[in-house]
């Protein structure tokens, strides 16, 4: 680890701490993966409001299995593509019963051999249900890891491997939660807050406004 990744990494760490934080609102496992999947080009907030009744509506993994598609894309609806999240969330939980005792893997092509599921989603229950160091590239690790040069791919998967390469493993999970806060409150992708940021000096963005 250089000497310039391990300060963003200290700074980081004074910012927001380093206890491990999930946005979106679950009890177990399954519910994580659902709401993950749900999760796709929607906020965190949105979902945790859409989870709060389904989560009491379909208080079990088998409910899900067999709900009516129709009335689950109604369910979902406010989050955006519910006609592809309803059914990949039925398939998921069918599979999940049939294949792994209704128990959510770790293991990441077990994961990912579900519907709905990329390495994104699967990284997300690796780190936060079973504390397996991995990296999630979402749209603010991609768009803020690029811009202090950690990375210079677009691909999520390949960004991910850059920053393996580049990141310690004790900061892999604790990455991922830290950026999305400084993503949200100060590297916005409109208009970020360059004279806010902590991390200004070290940033290598073209377009740093500071």
């Amino acid at each position: 680890m250089t000497k310039r990744t391990k300060e963003i990494l200290n700074r980081l760490d004074t910012a927001y701490g380093t206890d491990f934080i999930c946005y979106l609102n679950h009890d177990n496992a399954w519910q994580l993966l659902i709401a993950v999947i749900l999760s796709a080009q929607c906020t965190d907030a949105r979902v945790n409001i859409v989870t709060k009744d389904l989560f009491v509506k379909y208080d079990t993994l088998q409910k899900f299995a067999d709900a009516d598609i129709a009335e689950l894309e109604q369910d979902i609806h406010s989050t955006g593509f519910y006609r592809n999240k309803a059914r990949n969330i039925i398939l998921c939980a069918r599979r999940l019963i049939e294949e792994f005792q209704g128990e959510v893997p770790s293991d990441l092509s077990d994961l990912t051999s579900l519907a709905g599921v990329g390495r994104k989603t699967a990284n997300v229950i690796r780190g936060n249900i079973y504390n397996d160091p991995s990296i999630v590239v979402d749209t603010h690790v991609k768009r803020i890891s690029k811009r202090l040069g950690f990375t210079k791919e677009s691909d999520p998967e390949k960004a991910e491997y850059d920053l393996m390469k580049v990141l310690p493993k004790d900061h892999w999970i604790l990455y991922n939660m830290q950026i999305i806060t400084l993503g949200r409150e100060i590297c916005t992708a409109r208009n970020p807050k360059c004279g806010e940021c902590f991390l200004s000096d070290l940033c290598q963005a073209e377009d740093k406004k500071c």
